[in-house]
């Protein structure tokens, strides 16, 4: 079925909220803001229930449909900004020094409320949606604190679904894949400690940079000499500081931070067993002692192979075709929930903008209806009305 006539006519009501929650960007829990006019709307609306406080900050709302039906959907948006500058110079950009919403979360959110309205006036569905908006997507994991909440049980929720605009994609096409799509994403420091000194006297101290170097330097061999070459990891060193600020001084310490991307339980054992071993080995060569302190953060997302039919149905029913989406290295952390429920994941096109994480990013108003749509019919169709 094409965009639903109702979004039509809702377009700029959503495109509004958007630019209102984009005009006021809230990092990671910190979305009070944010969580009150999503509250305020879901009660505007006709929601059944709306509760605070989920997760935080997070805010879960509940519709039910003509009849309890006996089972429950759960549809998740998140609502967390970046500590960014924006740099797009749209005249509601935002008012929040170092803070934007460079990842389209405000349409997320502006696009799951849209369907929200929908769906409470219309209840053409049986069954019960929970409306689930959520935040610290972007490293606090605040799925994870939903989760923790007890906010499967608590509304006995069944499946649950996500979705995220894509730059370069078509506006409002889709794209999917079933099983592991974004990877599990490890955050690792170390600290490398020799013995500091004069520059001019390298032979009178046990130099980090160098031991540090070459640690930099080896751990690429993770990938390249490690993992199976049909598996997919990254490693990736993104910050590298020393205790020194002088030209004429090596420093006693060096620390260096960086990131593990992989897309399965054995390669992020792997990694974590190889990069502990090539710092702590590389820095014993040089005299120096390197401590390593790894960090999983959010697992690999995957998607359930039945719901990802479901939800690729539905958004063919909206645009006409889904297509195979690409592995994705980036983390997302709906994978707390998929780990909870079967469910799905999908991509939908945001056009040819700047991609996400980007200054000059900004959410294509143009995809409001596909989004809301799907939503939509994902309900209808899982939930029929007798």
């Amino acid at each position: 079925m094409p965009i639903k006539n109702r979004f039509a006519d809702l377009h700029g009501d959503i495109t509004e909220w958007r630019r209102d929650i984009h005009a006021h960007p809230e990092i990671l829990f910190e979305t009070e803001r944010t969580s009150a006019l999503v509250a305020e709307k879901l009660r505007e609306f006709g929601c059944d229930e709306v509760v605070e406080g989920i997760g935080r900050t997070g805010v879960v709302g509940v519709i039910k449909g003509k009849t309890d039906g006996g089972r429950t959907i759960g549809l998740r948006a998140d609502m967390d900004a970046l500590p960014i500058h924006e740099a797009t110079g749209v005249e509601y950009a935002s008012k929040t020094p170092g803070a934007m919403h460079a990842c389209g979360h405000d349409g997320h959110t502006a696009m799951l409320l849209g369907a929200a309205q929908y769906l409470a006036e219309t209840r053409n569905f049986d069954g019960t949606v929970v409306l689930i908006f959520q935040p610290a997507e972007e490293g606090g994991g605040g799925g994870r604190e939903m989760c923790e909440d007890g906010m499967m049980d608590r509304w006995s929720i069944d499946e649950v679904y996500g979705m995220h605009n894509w730059p370069g994609r078509p506006v409002g096409s889709f794209a999917i894949r079933p099983g592991a799509f974004f990877a599990a994403t490890d955050l690792f420091e170390i600290e490398v400690e020799g013995k500091g000194g004069h520059a001019a006297k390298p032979q009178e101290v046990v130099d980090t940079t160098v031991a540090a170097a070459s640690i930099v330097t080896a751990l690429q061999t993770i990938a390249s000499r490690n993992a199976d070459p049909t598996e997919q990891i990254v490693v990736s060193v993104t910050s590298f500081q020393t205790s020194s600020t002088a030209f004429n001084v090596i420093p006693q310490t060096v620390h260096i931070k960086g990131t593990v991307r992989t897309m399965s339980p054995e390669m992020r054992d792997l990694a974590q067993d190889r990069l502990t071993a090539i710092a702590t080995g590389q820095a014993e060569v040089f005299g120096a002692v390197a401590r390593v302190d790894y960090q999983r953060n959010y697992p690999v997302m995957v998607n359930h192979e039945t719901e990802t039919d479901f939800a690729a149905e539905a958004a063919r029913r909206v645009s006409g075709q889904c297509d195979p989406a690409p592995l994705v290295m980036g983390g997302e952390d709906f994978a707390f929930m998929l780990e909870e429920r079967p469910g799905a994941y999908i991509l939908v096109g945001n056009g040819d903008t700047a991609a996400v994480h980007h200054p000059e990013y900004n959410f294509n108003d143009d995809a409001i209806p596909a989004g809301c749509s799907w939503w939509a019919e994902l309900v209808e169709m899982r939930l029929p009305a007798a």
